[in-house]
């Protein structure tokens, strides 16, 4: 079978179906059923997208966290979810925090010491808006988008992982703009050209 999880779909209903491979019959039966489970859960996998969707083109907010590049459906639905009234957070920074976007602080006589970032909160939610701007930082048309040449910047200045997890807490400082702020939108304009 050829290696990859885009091409392994086709190749294990191909060696199923040839009887002139060497598998037993039990074999063949237990990857029979483990397809067979594989379909399912493909299957309720798409269903539960689909109604998640469904609840976010619902929602005024998440349809506006929707327009912030590196949140999507998931992410947007993910963070109204686990954040509940937004009121608890007084800025934006708070939100990074809560979320351990932001590097952990030992301070000492007044000398600031900045570790890595916290990791404190929802491990699951920092993963979804972490792997957002991942896809950001990869794709995003700088030249065209108010975060690109911000981007840049942190580029030249650091390795692309302390980027992209400088994006991440940008991201989630735009998100609570636009959830705190009736009618707030992303805009993706240059400023330059705005």
């Amino acid at each position: 079978m050829r290696q990859g999880a885009g091409v392994f779909k086709p190749d294990i209903r191909r060696v199923i179906a040839d009887e002139a491979n060497d598998l037993s019959t039990t074999m063949r039966r237990l990857l029979t059923d483990m397809a067979a489970d594989l379909q399912h859960i493909e299957m309720r996998v798409k269903a539960v997208t689909t109604e998640i969707e469904a609840l976010a083109a619902k929602d005024d907010v998440a349809r506006r966290l929707m327009t912030i590049p590196g949140i999507g459906t998931l992410g947007a639905t993910a963070l109204l979810s686990a954040m509940g009234d937004a009121s608890r957070f007084r800025k934006a920074r708070d939100l990074a925090a809560w979320l351990g976007l932001v590097p952990h602080q030992h301070s000492t006589g007044g000398r600031p010491n900045l570790l890595g970032i916290s990791k404190r909160g929802n491990g699951y939610l920092r993963r979804l808006i972490i792997s957002g701007a991942r896809s950001c930082y990869a794709h995003l048309d700088r030249k065209h988008d108010r975060l690109g040449d911000w981007m840049n910047a942190l580029g030249a200045l650091m390795h692309p992982n302390k980027a992209i997890v400088a994006v991440a807490a940008k991201i989630a400082r735009i998100a609570w703009v636009i959830i705190t702020k009736p009618g707030a939108l992303y805009d993706r304009r240059d400023p330059n050209f705005a």
